[in-house]
């Protein structure tokens, strides 16, 4: 993490031209253009962000594990560094993508915060977990298979302290087909307001529709309380995207 040069970004043209729909990876392509992707892509990101680092801060506790759950390219674990106030925290981002945490590294060494980040390239399906006060999965349980996603939900529950929070932030889809296609069609006018083209939109929605598998906001309300966490709100919503708040009273 000595290397204080950033990261070279680039424009989001990955489906700029006609191309076969492969599915979406995260590989070293979207990683050199990932920060501007999910800007553009993510209605309420940039705001989204900063948040995590207020909730953080009202529920880190002394001595504990925070951990940032397909941290990408750090933006939620250095919000989440920002946000701990205790030199005693164990702070960890994970995630598979060798190109991504590779970037993550640069980020966090560019970083101002003196507490220390652990990153770890692994599935975070069986990574460990102890421990934990905050944990985030923002826009991460989307792209695990729906039947893999309870498993995950209760490990996290069950190595969460009481009084412990789960940020999870996630593309949601609506149970009224009517309620889907306005918020469908506002999210592609924003994209097209952020500069993508039509073919950018479609190509991109075709590539990535057998990887992100969106569900319902009772889905997962309803998973995360069986999955050990008592109080479940929605603290932010834009079209189709929400973050949620799991507290675990006890």
């Amino acid at each position: 993490m000595s290397n204080r040069t950033p990261p070279e970004q680039l424009t989001d043209r990955l489906f700029a031209t006609e191309r076969n729909p492969d599915d979406f990876r995260f590989d070293a392509s979207v990683a050199r253009v990932f920060p501007d992707m999910i800007r553009r892509s993510v209605p309420g990101y940039t705001t989204i962000i900063p948040m995590i680092e207020v909730i953080t801060e009202q529920y880190v506790q002394p001595g504990s594990h925070c951990y940032d759950l397909g941290c990408s390219l750090g933006a939620s674990t250095l919000a989440m560094r920002h946000g701990i106030p205790y030199p005693d925290c164990t702070l960890v981002g994970v995630d598979n993508s060798e190109a991504m945490i590779e970037r993550c590294e640069h980020y966090v060494a560019l970083d101002d915060h003196d507490l220390p980040v652990i990153l770890r390239c692994e599935d975070i399906l069986s990574t460990e977990l102890s421990n934990a006060s905050v944990t985030t999965l923002n826009f991460t349980l989307q792209f695990v298979p729906p039947e893999q996603r309870l498993a995950l939900l209760t490990r996290i529950g069950d190595a969460t302290l009481p009084g412990g929070v789960l940020v999870l932030s996630e593309k949601i889809r609506f149970e009224s087909d009517a309620e889907q296609a306005i918020q469908t069609r506002l999210h592609h006018e924003f994209k097209r307001a952020n500069g993508y083209s039509d073919l950018e939109i479609s190509q991109k929605r075709a590539a990535i529709e057998n990887v992100l598998i969106p569900e319902t906001l009772a889905d997962h309300r309803d998973r995360l309380q069986r999955a050990g966490f008592d109080q479940v709100l929605v603290w932010y919503q834009c079209f189709n995207f929400v973050s949620m708040l799991a507290i675990k009273n006890s």
